[in-house]
């Protein structure tokens, strides 16, 4: 952590773990009292011990002695019960702290946007929400309440130990000053050590993520060995970061434990002065001695409980910077809500790059009216699938504007206008459920009827069906169960049950063979029709019937047009189709074949 502004960082940290613990401020306050009784209780034994050695043993008053008994157990006994009620409420609290700030930091991270995904690593984020956040649980479980519980337990404590002797309380006093001092700024230089802790594990797991991810990849170039090595060099700088944290929290333990015996000594020979000279009887000795344990135990806690507070406080501090970051739909020009959609996309010279001087869009314009299927050509690179991240709101155009229905995109509500997108990305992504539930993401509410009618129409239905589960067979992770070319029509289907007003299909047929892909062409006509659709394709044969076609090259369009049109001008499209196809016969279709294709 950068030391410089601790104390902003430390009222921010301060003003998360309020507004964290408020809703549970009440029972907190009761457990706090609850710790004062169990304090008072824990009293008993000391100041019994005064009465016992100087009435019961040396006056010989016996019968005290049951009277001092009782009062011991029934003091330890309400102690003993309140300790246990506060242990099992406090650590169930604590635990639920955990659970609502991790709850929050998931969904403000499900908010950010793309750009933030674009610039941190997947394992990095989920280290954040599931380790980072878990340090909450070390500000109640840890014995936070404790620690002040103690403390009060010390200022009473010095109260009567100053009535007892002047000169051994004050001596003691400037002692464990000194040593608090001493231990403040040792948990100062700590701290950062905690923080790249959780700056590495974030490292080192998101790398973890990533392989065991693209373990077929892995196996495929044959990389184990070379994953093993870049993990195992994480690992060990994780160890050298603990290491170092531990000898600092050696050396802190060190330097209390000799100073509570340099303390012990001089009370044992302050003490054997007093006595000896009839200044202190030996049962207020005794009474010193044990209760002096009550003033220096918050400096022995803080030892353990200020290096987890530390460790809590650094992972805090982490995921602080992640509930600051933006949200979408945060910008202060984001204040048009679209309660329908027509589907009118309009590009007005529009420019875009994700790095400073890398630009990827140069000065784009085109209309792509409603009910319209705009088809984008191009060579790897050329920006067609920027358009699409564009079109969906995923990044703003750096210039000039991107409109949909004529509102500029970037005043509009991003949550209200993606209801209305039904996108099939090139990637094709399935969560670790059921065929159901994967389809059903798009629309959670829709019927069996509708679910069953996507699945026809993406021809889910023709596989789905021969399993022994059917529709609640488990896919695996990103759909590992599935060839690719199932994955897409689920993927299909799922954009079909969404029944969006802009349909985006980037690729969505690329894992199809010619004989599915025919058959999905004809459910995707069906699902365009009144839509604006927006395709990327590569095989050129399935954009022949697109209202136009965008060809773009280094982020420019440098054709524009229908199938004949572009063909017979013999450019850059004519270029791409003829080396697909080869002759120019392909430019006419066959009686009967455009209702198989787009």
């Amino acid at each position: 952590m950068n030391s410089s502004h601790p104390k902003p960082r430390l009222n921010k940290v301060t003003g998360l773990i309020s507004s964290l613990v408020r809703p549970h401020r009440f029972p907190l306050v009761v457990s706090l009292l609850l710790i004062i009784v169990e304090r008072f209780c824990s009293f008993a034994v000391p100041i019994s011990s005064r009465y016992l050695i100087n009435d019961v043993m040396y006056q010989h008053q016996a019968k005290d002695l049951p009277i001092i008994i009782g009062a011991v157990i029934l003091a330890t006994s309400l102690g003993a019960l309140i300790t246990y009620v506060l242990d099992r409420y406090l650590a169930v609290t604590g635990q639920r702290l955990v659970t609502e700030l991790r709850t929050q930091v998931q969904e403000h991270v499900g908010r950010l946007p793309i750009s933030f995904y674009d610039k941190n690593r997947t394992g990095a984020l989920v280290a954040r929400i599931m380790t980072d956040v878990e340090s909450m649980r070390n500000l109640i479980g840890a014995g936070l309440l404790d620690f002040l519980g103690g403390i009060f337990t010390a200022v009473i404590a010095l109260g009567i130990l100053l009535r007892i002797s002047l000169l051994m309380t004050a001596l003691t006093v400037c002692i464990i000053l000194a040593l608090g001092w001493f231990l403040k700024h040792a948990f100062g230089i700590t701290r950062p050590l905690f923080r790249e802790r959780s700056r590495i594990n974030a490292e080192v797991t998101g790398r973890l993520t990533e392989s065991l991810g693209g373990i077929r990849v892995v196996k495929g170039y044959h990389a184990e060995a070379s994953e093993a090595r870049i993990f195992s060099e994480g690992a060990h700088r994780l160890l050298e970061n603990i290491t170092l944290s531990i000898n600092a929290q050696a050396f802190m333990s060190l330097c209390k434990t000799m100073v509570l015996g340099v303390v012990a000594a001089l009370i044992m020979y302050l003490g054997a002065k007093e006595v000896g000279s009839n200044h202190l009887d030996v049962g207020s000795y005794v009474e010193f001695t044990m209760l002096l344990a009550f003033m220096v135990a918050p400096i022995v806690m803080s030892v353990n409980i200020g290096t987890q507070l530390t460790e809590a406080f650094a992972g805090l501090d982490r995921t602080l910077e992640v509930l600051k970051e933006a949200e979408e739909d945060s910008e202060p020009t984001r204040t048009h809500l679209m309660e329908s959609v027509i589907g009118h996309i309009a590009f007005r010279d529009v420019t875009f790059s994700y790095l400073p001087g890398k630009t990827v869009l140069h000065g784009l314009t085109f209309d792509s009216p409603p009910g319209t299927v705009t088809a984008l050509v191009g060579s790897s690179g050329s920006g067609k699938s920027t358009v699409i991240s564009l079109i969906c709101g995923f990044h703003n155009a750096n210039g000039g504007q991107v409109s949909v229905d004529n509102v500029d995109l970037s005043t509009i509500r991003l949550g209200r206008f993606r209801e209305q997108l039904g996108v099939v990305l090139q990637e094709t992504f399935l969560f670790d459920g059921t065929i159901r539930e994967n389809v059903l993401f798009s629309r959670p509410g829709a019927t069996t009827a509708q679910l069953l009618e996507a699945c026809r129409i993406a021809r889910v239905d023709e596989f789905a069906e021969s399993f022994p589960d059917q529709y609640e067979t488990i896919v695996g992770e990103r759909g590992v169960k599935l060839s690719g070319g199932q994955r897409q029509r689920i993927s299909i289907a799922r954009a079909i049950l969404a029944d969006p007003r802009i349909l985006i299909l980037d690729e969505a047929t690329s894992s199809l063979d010619s004989e599915s892909e025919a058959l999905i062409q004809s459910g995707l006509k069906h699902l365009m029709q009144g839509r604006t659709t927006f395709v990327i394709a590569h095989r050129l044969s399935t954009i022949r019937r697109a209202d136009q076609i965008l060809v773009l090259e280094k982020g420019r369009i440098v054709e524009r047009g229908t199938h004949e049109s572009l063909y017979r001008e013999e450019g850059r499209y004519y270029d791409f189709y003829t080396r697909q196809h080869g002759v120019e016969a392909n430019l006419f279709l066959a009686p009967g074949e455009g209702d198989k294709i787009m």
